[in-house]
């Protein structure tokens, strides 16, 4: 009994116990690193094991499907590869980034929860923590499924993993510490007003584009069954032919961006889809690719043309709109100066995604697929900064002639004028009975 107080006498006096949190913030991030691995590698098993069980699998021993489920787990990544008698694979689908992205973020949480980080700005060594092991992992990997079928790339294996371990697990340990509202309140008025109008513009990029998309492909529905009945793929290769689409949505909605902006993309060496016509060549029996019929096209009609063109800059009306309303009054000079701002930042954006929306796939014909990513970050940027410059500038000035900024300085300068004669000595109609002015 004496023991137990002396016990908890000293335990009271000497603070609480050792916690998990003692262990060091590296080995935090390296068990979560693995996990979020495994994890994601344990799906892609699974379902490479229902195809391999599904379809003929002669000479294609287990050994094989672990290294086709490693080699997708590096294309989840956006790891291209080579292979011997194609050329270089690089039109990935960015849809796989999804099941990686969201168990880094998981994983970023975790690190943050566990390593004891407790403030914002260390959130960023939590990241590094998570983000250098993972991309150790896949360079392992990337080393382990190279065969005389398939090499990935070990440069894009490394690179690509630890930009989206460090960008999604930054993003998850940040949520882990505060909600994004209160997030957003630590930044700068005008940074904060700079991101909500630059995520306003590419929100309806964003939505014009699968609109489009989705339009297009209703239009061409004849042709979507007639490949999916070329192709004849069975139960399960109707499921996994449904996940390979589904993976390819956000490339569509990029390339229907790009289309909206005006340069459009292509699908092939020496062609174009693009509001002002169209110029393809065969297409691969891939059911979503139904949607861009072959052969030489003209122009869409003109009051559709009209309509796709505008939407870039109706999305800079929109977020130039949202720029000024998250600021406070500007200056008249400088409002547009940063709704143009919001175009710099969208064009960054998009250049970036259809960047990586579009790739090779060998080296023939097919080696140019998606839109040019520079081209679409200059358009995005004149289009939407222009527009976004000038509602910026009028919304602007509206409100600074409303907030009565205006109308101070006007009864300042008439005060100003109407003391002069005071001072003078002249007796004003305040002036009282001694001649003092009141």
């Amino acid at each position: 009994m004496t023991s137990s107080a002396t016990g908890t006498r000293q335990s009271s006096t000497t603070g609480p116990l050792p916690s998990r949190n003692d262990r060091p913030l590296a080995i935090t991030g390296a068990i979560a690193a693995c996990a979020a691995a495994g994890v994601g590698l344990v799906v892609l098993i699974m379902l490479v094991l229902a195809g391999w069980i599904a379809a003929p699998h002669a000479g294609v021993g287990l050994t094989g499907v672990l290294r086709t489920a490693g080699l997708l787990w590096l294309i989840g990544h956006h790891v291209g590869f080579a292979l011997p008698s194609a050329g270089r694979i690089g039109m990935l689908p960015l849809g796989l980034l999804l099941l990686p992205g969201t168990l880094l973020w998981r994983a970023g949480r975790w690190v943050v929860r566990t390593g004891g980080v407790a403030k914002l700005r260390h959130v960023g060594y939590a990241g590094l923590a998570l983000a250098v092991p993972y991309a150790m992992v896949a360079g392992a990997l990337a080393l382990a499924c190279g065969s005389a079928l398939a090499t990935p790339s070990l440069p894009q294996a490394v690179v690509c993993s630890f930009l989206l371990a460090l960008t999604a697990g930054v993003l998850g340990g940040a949520r882990a510490i505060a909600p994004w509202s209160r997030m957003a309140g630590l930044l700068p008025d005008r940074v904060r007003s700079l991101t909500v109008g630059t995520a306003g513009a590419l929100a309806v990029l964003v939505a014009a584009g699968g609109v489009l998309a989705g339009g297009s492909l209703i239009l061409h529905l004849g042709q979507f069954r007639a490949v999916y009945g070329t192709l004849a793929p069975g139960a399960v290769g109707t499921g996994l032919l449904l996940l390979a689409q589904l993976s390819y949505v956000p490339n569509a909605v990029i390339w229907a961006i790009s289309f909206t902006l005006g340069p459009g993309f292509a699908f092939g060496t020496s062609t174009v889809i693009a509001p002002t016509g169209s110029a393809l060549g065969p297409i691969p029996a891939f059911p979503m690719l139904a949607a861009l019929p072959p052969g030489v096209h003209a122009a869409a009609p003109p009051a559709l043309s009209v309509v796709v063109l505008a939407v870039p800059y109706l999305a800079g009306v929109f977020g130039g709109l949202l720029m000024t309303r998250a600021a406070p009054v500007l200056a008249l000079e400088v409002a547009p100066l940063w709704g143009f701002g919001c175009g710099l930042l969208a064009g960054t954006v998009l250049a970036v995604l259809a960047a990586f929306a579009g790739g090779p796939l060998g080296n023939g014909r097919l080696a140019a697929i998606g839109p040019s990513g520079w081209q679409v970050g200059v358009v995005t940027a004149l289009e939407v900064g222009v527009a976004a410059a000038v509602t910026a500038g009028v919304v602007n000035w509206l409100r600074f002639r409303s907030s009565g900024v205006g109308a101070d300085a006007e009864d300042q300068e008439a005060g100003r004028g109407d003391a002069i004669p005071a001072a003078a000595g002249g007796r004003g109609q305040d002036a009282g009975p001694d001649g003092h002015t009141i």
